[in-house]
């Protein structure tokens, strides 16, 4: 018999639900918000979608302890970056960064990283970084736990060219789905859009999040 339970051992890790899709104009991140210790749920209502710079944004996976300080360290190296620039860095520039830290570190960390964002040269822009580090453009990109669940469903409802209210939706559903069948994702949904006109923000919590059939 074990002297303490399996939580108070356990390292904290996003087992997850995250995702990122490109529509015609910009980009949508989400993530679920449920942060888990072993079995045990640490915590209910995490942000998962980090803040990289004004106009760029991440989705995290893996340990989140490793995640946020690749995060950090990604963010303090763009804002010197765009101080010497004198201009916002570009969304691949963030991306390049990011899969530099997690190829150099992939014995060390445990992450697994989505960034998205929208830049002038390139408009909207979607990046995955999965373990071990490699670097994949893609029009949507799902990871965490939870990614298993709906792989299905996004090859059929993605549409390339949406629209910004399709593509929320298409994100929200998704996350849905996955929230429902991954034992490790759960809570609410984050939602943050970004286009030439900013970053939006919002949270979907309790009967907001639509339901589907669970047999």
């Amino acid at each position: 018999m074990e002297a303490f339970p399996e939580w108070t051992t356990k390292a904290h890790a996003l087992g997850t639900s995250i995702m990122a899709v490109q529509f015609d104009g910009g980009v949508v991140l989400g993530a679920d918000s449920r942060t888990s210790t072993g079995s045990y749920v640490a915590n209910r209502v995490t942000d998962k979608i980090a803040e990289v710079s004004s106009h760029v944004y991440c989705c995290r996976s893996g340990s989140a302890a490793d995640t946020q300080a690749i995060t950090g360290v990604v963010k303090y190296e763009l804002e010197m970056l765009e101080l010497e620039l004198g201009a916002k860095a570009e969304v691949t520039q963030a991306a390049h960064m990011f899969r530099k830290l997690c190829f150099d570190y992939r014995e060390q960390m445990s992450a697994g990283i989505i960034v998205a964002g929208w830049d002038k040269r390139n408009g909207g822009q979607v990046y995955c970084i999965p373990l071990g580090g490699m670097l994949v453009k893609q029009p949507f990109s799902i990871g965490g736990s939870g990614s298993t669940y709906i792989y299905g469903y996004c090859d059929s409802a993605f549409k390339e060219g949406m629209t910004r209210d399709a593509c929320e939706q298409f994100v929200v559903n998704a996350l849905s789905l996955a929230m429902s069948r991954d034992g490790s994702s759960g809570g609410v949904i984050r939602l943050v859009t970004i286009d030439k006109d900013g970053v939006a923000r919002r949270t979907l919590t309790g009967k907001e999040i639509p339901t589907f059939y669970e047999g």
